[in-house]
């Protein structure tokens, strides 16, 4: 069986937020065994899953990953809509689009340090579109 979820997220400033519980609050009962993929349907923000106890982890992938994709690069083209713009596309590319979590005894079966990630790369990126599917 599949069930499709689609739902926003609040505006959030740019950096990495947790949004573990908001996912979830917008399912369904999950299955005792499945999948779960979650798709963000933007082109400047993304998905990804990592440390959740430390909020430091949040500020170091902010900082260096505008290290290794800064803003103003001079031989950037992508530049209407602000300098924030093109760095966010190549950022989500980088770090993807979806992510996928097993579903085990009815819970998401993240490890103990794990959560969910908006990675909001813009400095004024709005609300953001999710679709979640789950694979029972």
């Amino acid at each position: 069986m599949i069930q499709q979820y689609e739902f926003s997220l609040p505006a959030f400033p740019r950096g990495y937020h947790l949004i573990t519980s908001k996912v979830l609050a917008q399912l369904s009962d999950l299955p005792q065994t499945g999948l779960l993929s979650l798709f963000i349907k933007h082109t400047s923000a993304a998905l990804t899953i990592n440390e959740n106890a430390d909020p430091s982890v949040r500020t170091d992938f902010e900082s260096i990953v505008n290290y290794i994709v800064p803003e103003n690069l001079p031989f950037l083209k992508h530049t209407l809509e602000g300098p924030d713009d093109m760095p966010a596309h190549i950022k989500a590319s980088f770090i993807g689009t979806t992510v996928t979590i097993p579903i085990t005894n009815g819970q998401l079966n993240l490890g103990t340090w794990q959560g969910v990630y908006l990675c909001e790369f813009r400095n004024h990126g709005g609300r953001r579109q999710l679709v979640a599917t789950v694979y029972s």
